[in-house]
């Protein structure tokens, strides 16, 4: 499954920027009003903790529909680790514009490069291994897409983005259907395009699936000797994700197994927004 990219994000970060601004500023910012119409400021925001960056496009939209007037000059790039009390851009326009979007601009990149952080840390935790780190569609509510951006500036990947574009079949769904083989047939005649993934509990499960012609197969908290087992009997007849309960403990010793993925919901959903803050100045 692809990662996303940001060019295909425009009309989504145009989007959610709207509705973030609407419920922030609603009828008005009434503070911002005690500030003279034509008064320019210029500002600076700043990360106070070490961050790897992400959403950039976010901000820029923030203050383009505020205020075209207002110039946002970045010293880094989605991706780009920082430091502790770093420049990450300079904004320069009118003083009203610069202080109404401040909250909705600095949401927007203490979230994505909350998510990048942390998906930088696990991934350099299996730097080596070939295995990628894959995120889930544990992510909050309407913010899907940004979330999955942000992974991939943190050097992990995407998982499928919603319930649409892959098939992820589990045990409710393989009983509903009858059995694997039947959940993955049907599967094949409804969408013949799209990926098919099984989720198994064992080997016997994985040898269905395999069988069956899953071209993905989800190892659900299998110890790590059936892990390896698994990857002996696959053989490159489908990929292997490993899933479930795992932390920052278990993950090197699990990605050395030999699975090619291993899906991760803490890459958005344990996300800790990184410390900003913006110093106006006139």
């Amino acid at each position: 499954m692809p990662n996303l990219v940001l060019a295909d994000l425009t009309a989504e970060i145009d989007a959610s920027v709207r509705r973030a601004l609407a419920e922030d500023v609603g009828t008005g910012d009434i503070t911002a009003q005690l500030i003279p119409a034509e008064r320019l400021a210029h500002a600076s925001v700043i990360t106070r903790e070490e961050a790897v960056v992400s959403g950039t496009a976010w901000v820029d939209a923030v203050f383009r529909q505020l205020d075209p007037r207002v110039a946002v000059h970045w010293q880094v790039v989605d991706g780009d680790r920082v430091r502790a009390d770093q420049v990450l851009f300079h904004l320069e326009g009118p003083a009203r514009a610069l202080l109404t979007g401040e909250r909705t601009a600095l949401n927007f990149l203490q979230l994505l490069s909350g998510v990048a952080t942390r998906c930088r840390y696990y991934a350099d935790l299996v730097e080596g291994t070939g295995v990628r780190l894959l995120d889930t569609r544990k992510t909050l509510p309407g913010l899907r897409l940004a979330q999955k951006y942000a992974v991939t500036c943190g050097g992990c990947h995407n998982h499928r983005i919603g319930l649409y574009d892959a098939f992820l079949i589990k045990e409710n769904h393989i009983a509903a259907c009858g059995g694997i083989a039947e959940a993955v047939r049907a599967a094949r005649r409804i969408a013949p395009g799209k990926p098919v993934e099984v989720e198994v509990e064992d080997l016997d499960e994985l040898r269905q699936a395999l069988d069956a012609g899953a071209d993905i197969v989800m190892l659900d908290e299998l110890s790590l000797a059936d892990m390896r087992t698994a990857v002996s009997l696959s053989a490159g007849r489908a990929k292997l994700e490993a899933s479930g309960g795992i932390d920052e403990v278990t993950l090197r010793q699990i990605a050395e197994t030999g699975v090619d993925y291993i899906s991760i919901g803490a890459l958005t959903k344990h996300v800790r927004a990184v410390d900003l803050s913006m110093r106006l100045r006139q």
